[in-house]
């Protein structure tokens, strides 16, 4: 019996429609335009070609990340990116809601690393606390984000995960990557300082709000409300 969640079915509501031909298909991660012409072309902008760049000192190519006149906007079509504020309230929410687990598994197994008397540390039980941590976390988010693009923290908040290149909800792989970067230097090393880091990039990235792990896995958060 496995618990791996099914693959996002074909007719997934959250995905985009592909545009018609020739228009691209709004992938910030698909590959840059042509920095030049073909054979016999000039350069596409200069005195020689005749054409001049766009106003404002801007990128004659656009947008980097797929928008502007070389590329659709990959969030046209998509629900309005979430707030940063409310990510982290779900993400505390989900935080809450594992160590629970976590704390009732190490007690169970005696592998709760806290103990008042500091000559008694067991570093052997810290690490298990740890790993057992590492393997919740990134199981729960992996599964529920897979499943639903949700986990419960973003749907009482009425937030997703989505692919930033179409919108659907992220695969397992996908999802599983996020995970990793979220949740394994959180377990082993940095816990809240990794967490404040990963998730509070969302606060300053442009354009799309991006987390560290939503970097690593081409993902975006949306609102759902």
């Amino acid at each position: 019996m496995t618990t791996e969640p099914p693959p996002p079915p074909e007719d997934d509501p959250f995905k985009k429609k592909q545009p018609p031909p020739g228009e691209g298909d709004g992938s910030p991660y698909g590959p840059p335009p042509p920095s030049g012409g073909g054979e016999g072309q000039g350069p596409p902008f200069g005195p020689s070609s005749g054409n001049q760049p766009p106003p404002g000192g801007g990128s004659p190519y656009g947008d980097p990340y797929g928008g502007g006149p070389h590329g659709n906007d990959p969030l046209a079509g998509m629900p309005p990116l979430a707030d940063s504020g409310k990510r982290v309230l779900a993400r505390i929410i989900d935080m809450i809601l594992v160590i629970i687990v976590v704390w009732l598994l190490t007690w169970g197994f005696n592998v709760n690393e806290y103990d008042v008397d500091t000559d008694k540390i067991d570093y052997g039980n810290s690490f298990g606390q740890s790993l057992i941590a590492a393997l919740l976390y990134i199981g729960y988010d992996t599964f529920m984000t897979a499943k639903s693009g949700q986990t419960l923290g973003k749907k009482w908040l009425h937030l997703r995960v989505a692919n930033l290149d179409n919108g659907s909800t992220p695969s397992v792989q996908t999802s599983l990557v996020r995970a990793l970067v979220l949740w394994v230097p959180f377990a082993f090393c940095c816990a809240c300082i990794w967490t404040a880091i990963a998730g509070g990039w969302s606060f300053f990235d442009k354009p799309y709000k991006q987390g560290l792990h939503d970097k690593a896995a081409k993902t975006v958060v949306v609102s759902t409300s």
